[in-house]
């Protein structure tokens, strides 16, 4: 029984949440391997609608959720989501959390919301969930981590270290140092609703995938955002790509099956930076509210654009797409022409691959290709077969320009709303 690993191919937002819980409806076992709760995916289920920001789709299925060793935890925000997925019915007893994942703590988020205000017109557009300072500390060898809460020596003296060096770093903010008891005391009383979630889910994880389980890995943000092979600096601070998934949840490359990439049938992204296919006006706002374009962490109101076939082609390339899930292809409805970029013009030459620094891609312009739209509405199709020619024809240019064949669509936020030309499983 295979593994897969699910994507995002663009700025985040694509509609990961409601492809995992489809996904997740045949497997055993789901994984989120990296970032914090400044990620958010919101699940329908006829007029039921479920925030996740921390556990993966798969609760809403009652399945084995594991929250991997790359993610970076805040306890309080896990234990606040963990309450109202309780209290929405779901069975919450079946969360394990690694004893390896890294702890958000205060200071974090105070230095997150610090840093933004100190870049002023250069910010980074952070969720201010402190997730970029936790990872910091983590590869500076000054992180606490979730199995420290149950050692109170050791988590005394590792406190004491980071805290050190936090409060130095508040102070050229002009911020005050971290009250070491409070801090402790609130510790122990959140740890002791943690403690049960609490294992190696490294060998739960493995042994899983020994068993023949179908385990499913879910990633936060997108590919663009990588630390490493997005539009860096504005970026997360962990590795959404495809190999985030081995190291964030402590299983080697050969144990991954296939990795399927999740795209809208346009672009948007939150936050600064820049988006060559970027929308302004009338139309942009029309998609936004159409496609109810608001962040599910923040509510930020996200940046919209045509789709780009040169962002979705480096996807294809650095995650090693087996195939692509279609999102919001229902929003353009009415839309004629539609348009998509497929290749960027720079200095009077067409380039189809996507520049790494930031100064070159901002001085990229899109080369649009249109295509015909379609009026009708499509979210009470539920067959390939009964799609407008015109769409189905948008489908068919996508999978030419990214060579990579669609095998997922949706055309709607509900669950029914999403149609599967394969088994994604199948390998």
């Amino acid at each position: 029984m295979p593994t897969v690993v699910v994507v995002g191919t663009q700025w985040g937002d694509e509609g990961k949440g409601k492809i995992t819980d489809y996904l997740a409806a045949a497997a055993d076992t789901v994984v989120r391997y990296q970032g914090g709760h400044n990620a958010g995916h919101t699940v329908i289920v006829g007029d039921r609608e479920f925030q996740l920001h921390l556990v993966p789709s798969g609760i809403v299925h009652g399945k084995r959720c594991i929250i991997g060793n790359g993610v970076v935890l805040d306890p309080w925000a896990f234990c606040a989501e963990r309450e109202a997925l309780a209290t929405q019915g779901l069975d919450v007893e079946r969360i394990a959390i690694s004893d390896a994942a890294h702890l958000i703590l205060p200071m974090h988020q105070a230095l997150d919301a610090a840093e933004e205000q100190r870049r002023g017109a250069d910010r980074l557009g952070t969720t201010l969930r402190g997730v970029g300072p936790a990872y910091a500390d983590k590869a500076a060898r000054l992180g606490i981590r979730v199995g420290d809460l149950f050692h109170q020596r050791l988590l005394r003296d590792r406190l004491e270290a980071n805290l050190r060096h936090a409060d130095d770093v508040l102070g050229l903010h002009g911020l005050p140092p971290v009250d070491r008891n409070d801090l402790l005391t609130r510790l122990a009383e959140v740890a002791a609703t943690l403690r049960p979630h609490v294992t190696d889910t490294t060998r739960l994880i493995n042994d899983s995938i020994d068993r023949g389980d179908r385990v499913l890995f879910e990633g936060a943000q997108g590919t663009l955002l990588d630390i490493d092979l997005g539009t860096y600096p504005y970026v997360t601070s962990s590795h959404p790509t495809a190999g985030g998934a081995c190291i964030g949840a402590g299983v080697g490359p050969s144990r991954i099956d296939r990795v399927l990439g999740v795209s809208k049938a346009y672009t948007t992204r939150v936050g600064d930076g820049p988006f060559p296919t970027e929308i302004h006006g009338e139309l942009a706002e029309n998609l936004r509210v159409r496609g109810h374009e608001y962040g599910t962490t923040t509510g930020r109101p996200r940046r919209c654009g045509w789709l780009d076939a040169v962002v979705l082609r480096y996807s294809v390339l650095v995650n090693g797409l087996a195939g692509l899930c279609i999102t919001k292809l229902d929003t353009l409805a009415g839309i004629d022409p539609i348009r998509i970029c497929v290749a960027y013009e720079l200095d009077g030459r067409h380039i189809v691959d996507l520049p790494h620094d930031i100064e070159t891609l901002s001085a990229c312009r899109p080369v649009f290709e249109e295509l015909p739209g379609w009026p009708d509405d499509l979210q009470d199709l539920r067959d390939r077969g009964q799609l407008p020619g015109a769409a189905l024809g948008y489908l068919r240019r996508i999978e030419e320009l990214v060579a990579c064949p669609v095998v997922i669509l949706s055309v709607g936020a509900e669950r029914a709303q999403t149609m599967a030309w394969e088994d994604p499983f199948a390998v």
